[in-house]
């Protein structure tokens, strides 16, 4: 019996994606890999990858910007008379602060003037840090465009590092939420909180594990170690 002729089907073509529907999920990443590349910006080793699309919420949140003895570049391309020092940081130490609407003074007709030379911290900022840590709702961060972009971030946690590391930044974020540390040592606002709940998540990995919590004598040491390695030149 002859086969009988199939009917013609046109190739299968991929639809381009759909772009992302105001306020809807964001992937964030895997959790993992997320870290070691925040990592490697916090120690100036890369800038930070953030897909940003048309979000700046940053540059209008607020946000006082540190700007490092060290960061030549930044400091010849932003006017002197918009930097002070940093309170409680070692001299050298310099704030660039933001107008009446919370925007930064160098982002001028919707684009940073400056990219190029642009501080440190514009370059390791990661909203997804917000979301690592629990800060991502008006509570956590006053500012409410860059909580509505946090709150839309959601990390891969398919493998029990990844698990773990997570739950060890909320809990470290909790802990620094709870006032362990000492006035002169506590997060000075929400971007500050997430940041050092992100850098002490390896003290609370046993915690996340099902083990008990760290003392509060060594978180205060831990942050005391990471103040002292940021003073130096």
């Amino acid at each position: 019996m002859p086969d009988r002729p199939r009917p013609h089907r046109p190739a299968a073509t991929r639809a381009p994606p759909a772009p992302p529907v105001p306020g809807s999920p964001l992937p964030a990443g895997d959790f993992g890999p997320w870290a070691e590349g925040l990592d490697a910006a916090i120690q100036g080793e890369r800038d930070s990858d953030v897909p940003c699309g048309d979000c700046a919420a940053c540059c209008s949140a607020g946000q006082f910007i540190p700007v490092g003895p060290d960061e030549h570049d930044a400091l010849r391309a932003i006017p002197a008379a918009l930097l002070f020092p940093a309170p409680r940081m070692p001299k050298g130490h310099m704030l660039m602060g933001h107008d009446a609407k919370g925007r930064c003074p160098m982002w001028i007709h919707q684009r940073c003037s400056i990219y190029a030379s642009r501080p440190r911290a514009c370059r390791t900022y990661d909203c997804r840090v917000f979301a690592a840590a629990g800060q991502d709702g008006p509570e956590g961060n006053p500012d409410p465009a860059v909580s509505h972009q946090a709150r839309r971030w959601r990390f891969g946690l398919e493998s029990l590092a990844d698990a773990q590391g997570f739950a060890a930044v909320r809990l470290a974020a909790a802990r620094l939420r709870a006032r362990v540390l000492p006035p002169e040592l506590a997060p000075a606002h929400a971007t500050q909180l997430a940041v050092l709940a992100f850098k002490l998540r390896a003290l609370f990995l046993d915690e996340a594990a099902g083990g008990s919590p760290p003392s509060a004598e060594r978180v205060v040491g831990a942050v005391l170690a990471l103040r002292a390695a940021q003073a130096r030149p």
